[in-house]
């Protein structure tokens, strides 16, 4: 028997439907709209304070009574140009060696199986669960006992070696992104004479652009934005500091408390441009690279 539909009827639903998906994008879009702001008040709050040259302290008024950028012309007349120069020599490093390790470890666990492959998969994910901060203190004194800590100047490579050192547990990502590439391409380019490293870089690497930027983004990212245990080690000495432990500096020091606040503002406008940079001319790919690892584990 056929069912009679009434289209004033269906017309309404589809009218209801329309209005409640409406209301429902509204509702997100607003709230989105006010979570951006409650963000972005801190950021132009210091925006603002770094071009505010009428006083240094810290001031309970948003707007500047004078403007203009003494405070960043300041910055290339104190310690600020060694420790933007030491952040980014690590960053750049870390970037570099951790990109590669991890890429290999992915690789490897994504097209290989050997013995005691899903044993250690697990093993590198239970040991990566465990806090950083349960090793600082035998991390530094194997850092103190190499001559790779603050006092001895030699902070960056010392660094450097910790955060390479265990890059090979963040497969996670890479490996799942891998998983998504036919391994029908890496016979065909064995059957053609390719060897193991020429499957690597000629074949997944050119397919791979998103997942290879993520890596890197979040490899550069990491030491450059690093507070706690670059401070443990670098000890305060001043040659040894990075930008977020310097800049901090200047709030906490004892004799000057907040007189450097506006300098501290202007510094990390300039440390957080060329990242801002970076990841808005990359987003693209850095969002691929995050879905597209996460569709297989």
């Amino acid at each position: 028997m056929r069912k009679n539909t009434d289209p004033q009827a269906a017309m309404k639903q589809h009218m209801g439907l329309k209005a409640s998906t409406r209301i429902t994008n509204t509702f997100v879009y607003v709230l989105l709209i006010v979570i951006s702001i409650v963000w972005l008040i801190p950021f132009v709050f210091i925006v603002l304070q770094s071009f505010r040259i009428e006083s240094t302290h810290q001031e309970s008024y948003l707007l500047p009574k004078q403007w203009g950028i003494d405070n960043y012309i300041h910055l290339w007349h104190t310690n600020f140009p060694r420790w933007y120069l030491n952040t980014f020599i690590l960053a750049l490093g870390v970037a570099v060696l951790q990109t590669i390790i991890v890429l290999c470890m992915s690789y490897t666990l994504s097209r290989f199986r050997f013995k005691m492959r899903a044993g250690l998969m697990r093993f590198m994910l239970i040991l990566g669960m465990f806090p950083g901060m349960l090793a600082m203190i035998i991390l530094y004194r194997v850092l103190d006992d190499l001559h790779l800590t603050g006092q001895y100047g030699n902070v960056v490579p010392g660094l450097l070696l910790v955060y390479v050192a265990s890059s090979g547990m963040g497969y996670y990502v890479s490996k799942g992104f891998f998983d998504t590439i036919p391994k029908s391409l890496d016979e065909a380019a064995r059957v053609d004479g390719a060897n193991r490293a020429q499957v690597l870089t000629k074949i997944i690497l050119p397919l791979s652009k998103p997942i290879v930027i993520y890596t890197t983004l979040t490899a550069f990212m990491g030491p450059w934005a690093d507070f706690v245990f670059a401070r443990y080690v670098s000890q305060m000495y001043q040659d040894s500091l990075n930008v977020a432990v310097g800049l901090q500096s200047w709030l906490a020091t004892d004799t000057m408390i907040f007189n450097n606040y506006t300098y501290f503002c202007a510094g990390g406008v300039v440390v957080a441009i060329p990242v801002t940079i970076l990841f808005i001319c990359l987003q693209r790919y850095y969002v691929e690279g995050v879905t597209g690892g996460a569709v297989k584990g």
